[in-house]
């Protein structure tokens, strides 16, 4: 594998956590994930006034944290596998939050991230709303049990148009409505693959499907 820094990004429900844990196992890396503990997440799926900039606020410095701790991290490890980005906190605040905090938030983002790691290729998993949906309802997890299938839909197109405009590091934007690299080993090494081919620009990929 050419590259040392591999990220995995998509939408709430795609699988990305999942697909870093096996790549960082295949590729013996170390892996970090994004801390998802927020104590005003709940709070923000229920629609309380305010949540939605107390939320944003607290993960953009949680994600600025642990992003900075890749600087020194790197040092040490010779490959590294996310499951995110830090720049993917502005799909977010641009979804969530009102003009007057957006403007708040615009100057504390431009503050932290100027100058945080950027990976050397990012795995973009991709899937429809109805796909997420089914996925989330199917973990059954307490604190997604609250998310409107209104939020998914417009979270969805958010990220796909944040990557669409995406031309910072190399690119691959994977089809996931019919895969399953958790139980699909040969999908996962021709991913693998397409990964390690990627030098610059963007790659779309459509898996032949978990069937």
């Amino acid at each position: 594998m050419r590259h040392s820094f591999i990220a995995v990004e998509g939408p709430i429900g795609v699988g990305k956590t999942t697909l870093a844990k096996q790549i960082s196992k295949r590729l013996g890396g170390a892996l970090l994930l994004e801390d998802v503990h927020n104590p005003f997440l709940a709070d923000f799926y229920s629609g309380r006034k305010g949540a939605a900039f107390q939320c944003q606020l607290f993960f953009l410095l949680t994600r600025y944290q642990q992003q900075r701790d890749l600087l020194q991290r790197s040092l040490f490890d010779s490959r590294l596998v996310t499951d995110y980005i830090a720049q993917k906190d502005k799909i977010f605040a641009h979804l969530t939050l009102d003009d007057s905090e957006l403007t708040i938030y615009q100057k504390l983002y431009g503050l932290l991230m100027e100058n945080l790691p950027k990976p050397d290729v990012i795995i973009y998993l991709q899937a429809t709303a109805e796909n997420l949906k089914k996925r989330i309802r199917s973990r059954n997890r307490d604190y997604e049990k609250q998310v409107a299938d209104e939020y998914v839909e417009r979270l969805a197109e958010a990220y796909n148009y944040f990557f669409f405009h995406y031309r910072e590091t190399p690119l691959l934007i994977v089809n996931t409505n019919e895969v399953d690299f958790s139980r699909n080993e040969p999908e996962l090494d021709h991913l693998l693959a397409q990964v390690n081919r990627l030098e610059n620009g963007v790659l779309l990929y459509a898996p032949l499907g978990s069937s």
